[in-house]
């Protein structure tokens, strides 16, 4: 099914694991995909959207559980980073794009990185709130910092006061905050939390440093300078071979969500890593 609002279109796409919600400005232009975070929407990228739209073909999905997607038919399959990564990638066979730039905010920065390890139709990677680790526990735990509400990352049943603080939090303390935010985590399947955090501290989890660190493609990585959730020190000094540019980009007075809270800042370091394609 194909609905469309000022040009740009919705459509819903059945794959394997659920049926897939996706935004769409359509366009001949260079596709890009936009990823969002646990327990958030497609939504969350409206500035990228206006700003990118008209020069780029921009793509924004709802994961598996989340905001208008349906939830998994197979939770313990679908919930993974590696499950999200293979539902992206039917869902670009699905629309014919044969090659496209990924931003990935936090979960979807992850999934951004098992990305790389899966589709050669990605050219062009920025990452942000994601530390990419290495298995197993203690390897998780460098790359995270332990905020105050990071235990609910992987909490299943979220009570109001739970949804509110994850709103808050994830979106950036003194970002503006809008009713979709609290929508959003309120509609997320609690098992996508739970599973996702399962699978990523276990010893089947991909080795994302290594896949970052000697990416064949682009690697971009902008993050919120005040962000709670990660080790700044760690992703600096990850050995990449190729960095964007050379240097992680840490960007003052902004939490984890840098794109949301401020998109005049983050837009255009977003455009120059888009110019190289």
């Amino acid at each position: 099914m194909v609905s469309t609002h000022d040009e740009i279109q919705h459509h819903d796409i059945q794959t394997r694991y659920a049926n897939i919600s996706v935004l769409d400005t359509g366009g001949n232009w260079l596709p890009v995909l936009l990823i969002h975070g646990n327990s958030s929407c497609k939504e969350i990228f409206r500035h990228q959207i206006e700003y990118l739209k008209g020069n780029y073909r921009v793509l924004a999905l709802d994961l598996p559980g989340h905001g208008k997607s349906s939830n998994a038919s197979d939770p313990r399959e679908a919930y993974s980073m590696p499950g999200y990564a293979r539902t992206i990638i039917e869902v670009l066979d699905k629309m014919g794009i044969d090659k496209v730039v990924v931003f990935g905010w936090s979960l979807g920065g992850h999934i951004g990185l098992e990305i790389l390890a899966l589709n050669p139709k990605m050219i062009g990677l920025m990452i942000c709130g994601t530390p990419p680790v290495a298995v197993g526990k203690e390897n998780v735990a460098r790359g995270f910092c332990q905020s105050k509400h990071m235990r609910l990352t992987g909490k299943a049943e979220f009570t109001d006061e739970d949804v509110r603080n994850f709103a808050c939090e994830t979106n950036g303390v003194n970002a503006p905050h809008e009713p979709f935010m609290i929508e959003a985590v309120a509609r997320t399947d609690g098992l996508a939390r739970q599973y996702m955090f399962e699978v990523s501290i276990s010893p089947q989890a991909t080795d994302q440093k290594l896949l970052a660190e000697t990416s064949e493609i682009p690697l971009a990585i902008v993050n919120g300078a005040g962000d709670p959730f990660i080790n700044h020190d760690y992703i600096n000094g990850l050995n990449y071979q190729n960095l964007w540019q050379g240097q992680v980009f840490n960007l003052a007075g902004v939490d984890h969500a840098p794109f949301w809270e401020a998109p005049d800042i983050f837009n255009p370091i977003l455009a120059e890593f888009l110019k190289d394609f």
